[in-house]
């Protein structure tokens, strides 16, 4: 799909941001069409240097993005700042509260000189006794019920992903893309703030209605009363390949029963309704797991398959690079990092008129677009050599 076909191209978007949250709201912005610009500092966003579990932050949240480097310590960089957006549709920011605003970088700063622009700030809460705090996704995801019922009893466990974050800048999109609808009605832009731990109790908002509902709280996923009575992780004839399998309805259970001979048990109309069948999960499941036992997950998959079951491969992330269905249409995009070095990642998970859409841009180094971003807003060669004289800007050419 084509740069200019994309939803969003003509949409411009300043982002001052860095780790997960704001960079995650940026990148869709960025998929679906839209000019990003990244403001980073001068030597580029910390985040390019994270080690461990944050040494992929930056390569799968910032393709198709603009670097422009800026000192927003100078009066000089926040006079740029403010000419950036002014020009801008939407803003994305993820400081510290307060912080912008005490660079005269709030969104009152703008009502008159940008009327339309979109204000999206991502904060760990919004309005309340705890807007002020500091968060992070660990630390809404444990207080917002997230590791309690994702851990066993007395051990509570972040999820295996930045699942807050990300779905917290997937409501900031969405936010952002209603306030752009409105403009389109009044012409007035507006800000949108999403946050963590609100995101958090969203996600959490079953388990709350289980509780309403019901009378009993949930319990962790791994001691939870299942709705279903085969809704488990298998081991099969290779300790090392495990298969989830689930059989979530009575039709279900009966293609199950054709498919495998379960013995009496497939055959006892006692077992014919689910909840009966859920009430005797400590009968079936033990011959469903000795019958699994004695079958290769290969020989299974193709049986599963067949009879429409859902079901899973116990697989690991760097497994998804030889995804078969992945690889087929555009699940993964090309994708060269800082080093060289050539990958695929997930692009953005939606079809449009039965097309993905890819990296054009691909990942940005450090300030590679601040001249050509500076002269596409109209600022004189002079002005521009000056501001990177002064080390107000900086290129790629300047950081090496």
């Amino acid at each position: 799909m084509q740069e200019q076909d994309l939803p969003l191209a003509g949409i411009r978007v300043v982002e001052f941001s860095h780790m997960v949250m704001g960079p995650s709201a940026g990148v869709i912005l960025a998929d679906l069409g839209a000019e990003v610009i990244k403001i980073e500092p001068i030597g580029g966003d910390q985040t390019r240097r994270l080690l461990g579990s944050g040494a992929g932050y930056f390569p799968m949240f910032n393709r198709n993005k603009r670097s422009l480097c800026i000192d927003l310590k100078a009066p000089e960089g926040v006079a740029l700042a403010k000419r950036l957006i002014e020009n801008a549709d939407v803003l994305i920011e993820n400081f510290r509260p307060g912080a912008l605003e005490k660079m005269g970088l709030g969104a009152e700063q703008f009502r008159k000189s940008n009327p339309g622009l979109i204000y999206y700030s991502a904060k760990g809460f919004l309005s309340g006794p705890y807007e002020n705090r500091t968060a992070l996704d660990e630390v809404t995801q444990m207080m917002g019920g997230l590791a309690y019922m994702t851990g066993p009893p007395g051990k509570p466990l972040r999820a295996g992903a930045s699942v807050i974050d990300v779905t917290g800048g997937m409501f900031g999109v969405i936010g952002i893309l209603a306030a752009l609808q409105r403009r389109h009605r009044t012409g007035t832009g507006g800000e949108v703030r999403s946050s963590l731990f609100e995101t958090t109790a969203f996600l959490v908002g079953q388990h709350m209605a289980q509780m309403a509902v019901t009378g009993a709280a949930a319990q962790p996923m791994p001691v939870r009363i299942s709705a279903w009575a085969i809704y488990d992780v298998f081991e099969t004839a290779n300790p090392d390949e495990q298969l989830f399998v689930g059989v979530v309805s009575d039709t279900q259970w009966t293609a199950f029963c054709k498919a495998f001979d379960l013995g009496e048990i497939g055959s006892n109309p006692a077992y014919a309704r689910n909840n009966d069948r859920v009430k005797a999960r400590d009968v079936i499941l033990p011959h469903v797991r000795a019958l699994f036992a004695k079958l290769t997950r290969a020989s299974l998959i193709p049986l599963l398959e067949e009879t429409g079951l859902p079901f899973a491969p116990i697989t690991r992330p760097e497994d998804l690079f030889d995804d078969p269905h992945l690889n087929a249409a555009g699940g993964l995009v090309d994708l060269t990092l800082e080093n060289g070095a050539v990958t695929r990642l997930p692009a953005l998970p939606i079809e449009m008129d039965g097309r993905r859409a890819g990296a054009a841009r691909g990942i940005p180094r450090a300030g590679a677009d601040t001249l050509d971003v500076l002269r596409e807003i109209g600022m004189p060669e002079s002005e521009i050599q000056a501001l990177r004289a002064g080390a107000i800007i900086a290129t790629v050419a300047d950081a090496a």
